[in-house]
């Protein structure tokens, strides 16, 4: 497969995971019965306008609601109101928008039904600080999380026992009501628990968990938050918490079903996919250089599968910040790949965020090539300098291999492809 082809296969694979996870093929699938009382819609999350939209135009009765949903990623509905905040760092509009949905879905009764929204981005876009902190507070810890390494549950425990909202909290705000949360998964293991740190589930964490994740990562917490943390008199509600009885939740979306409706498209193209996980953790230059090693196995002894194949990925990888540089954790995963597999014959990549932004940038990842090395060093681009600087985003750019897709309106995590072709050349020249 040339050059060409095999970019535009990448294309193929990545898009058809994003495509399984629209919210408006999912959410009419997971609708409930209709209640005797009324319909109250909240939400948050990249997905959850999205989501909305598919809901109210799907739904039989009348409702009402407010979901949030990040800068951009809005879609438009006529009976749910939509908020756009900021992500990954909350802000006012966030915090304002959590606090009325906590209004929302207080004083109902036993026939009253909730529907909560809820996917990935959610953690910072629904953000209710409890009491004794602030906004600011919050934000303080947001950035020192994001910028440590911890994985994604480490962050969400952290998360909810600084908020009014996470950790079932808004389930409780709602008892005696009905509560159903349709869920899109962006978190290894699809734990309802983990998924914007969930605000309709019962929290099996602790305060004590979440002091040692502060201590873990040396993260120094803002003064109110530290006390907060020593306190530890507001706990989450548990599993045996009477206010959460009523609460019910429903995967519609996960990375495992993206992952294999790109099988799918693979196997229709004469290429054999080989999933390797869809919760896959740790430092993405790590992960890369184990991905690395299956690809040279893959190429030069038909283990796994025998080539042409694709190696498939999915979850959630993680960037300790070391340098100043711009990119997230899929483009800092390709950079990494591409020094480790030193341009290896026939073998071409793509890793991006199915949401269509890794971390904070434009693009929702990139796509690596056999001569990507070779290209970076024809054009001055030196490419440990860039990994070892946390530029990823600059080194693609200048190769014009950045893959920008827009918002997609889901976000089902991470999203990974190597392609092994067979006799495709010799090794790329560095």
């Amino acid at each position: 497969m040339d050059d060409a082809s095999a970019r535009g296969f990448l294309r193929r694979l990545f898009d058809a995971a994003i495509a399984e996870a629209d919210p408006a093929r999912v959410v009419p699938r997971w609708l409930p019965e209709p209640p005797k009382g009324r319909t109250i819609v909240v939400g948050a999350g990249k997905a959850s306008a999205a989501m909305a939209r598919a809901f109210e135009a799907n739904w039989p009765g009348e409702l009402k609601g407010l979901v949030v949903t990040r800068y951009g990623h809005a879609a438009p509905c006529k009976r749910i109101e939509i908020v756009e905040a900021d992500h990954p760092v909350p802000d006012e509009r966030g915090r304002d928008a959590a606090r009325r949905i906590l209004e929302m879905v207080r004083g109902l009764a036993e026939d009253d039904l909730v529907v909560a929204l809820i996917s990935g981005g959610a953690s910072a876009l629904l953000t209710a600080p409890a009491e004794g902190l602030t906004l600011a507070d919050k934000q303080a810890v947001n950035r020192a999380l994001l910028a440590s390494g911890a994985s994604i549950d480490e962050m969400n425990c952290l998360r909810k026992h600084l908020s009014a909202i996470k950790g079932g909290r808004l389930a409780a705000a709602a008892f005696p009501a009905r509560v159903l949360t349709l869920l899109i998964s962006d978190v290894p293991g699809d734990d309802p628990a983990t998924i914007g740190s969930g605000p309709t589930v019962a929290d099996p964490t602790s305060f004590a968990d979440a002091r040692a994740i502060v201590a873990k990562y040396g993260v120094v917490p803002p003064p109110a938050v530290a006390a907060r943390l020593a306190a530890a008199d507001d706990e989450t509600p548990k599993p045996d918490d009477p206010r959460i009885a009523r609460a019910e939740t429903r995967l519609i979306a996960t990375p495992q079903v993206s992952l294999m409706a790109a099988a799918a498209v693979a196997r229709a193209e004469d290429v054999a996919p080989v999933i390797l996980g869809d919760a896959i953790e740790g430092e993405s230059r790590e992960v890369a250089r184990v991905f690395a090693g299956i690809a040279r196995q893959t190429r030069r002894y038909g283990q796994p599968v025998p080539p042409p194949c694709v190696l498939l990925s999915g979850g959630e990888t993680t960037v300790t910040m070391r340098g100043k540089g711009r990119g997230g954790r899929n483009s800092a995963f390709l950079l990494a790949l591409a020094i480790a597999l030193q341009g290896q014959a026939g073998t071409f990549a793509i890793a991006g965020d199915t949401d269509g932004v890794d971390g904070s940038e434009d693009n929702a990842g990139a796509i690596l090539t056999p001569d990507t090395l070779a290209r970076a060093a024809a054009k001055g681009v030196d490419a440990k300098a860039h990994l070892a600087g946390d530029d990823a985003y600059s080194f693609f750019s200048a190769l014009g291999d950045l893959v920008v897709t827009g918002p997609t309106l889901t976000n089902v995590n991470d999203f990974r492809a190597i392609f092994v072709d067979q006799n495709h050349g010799g090794p790329a020249t560095i």
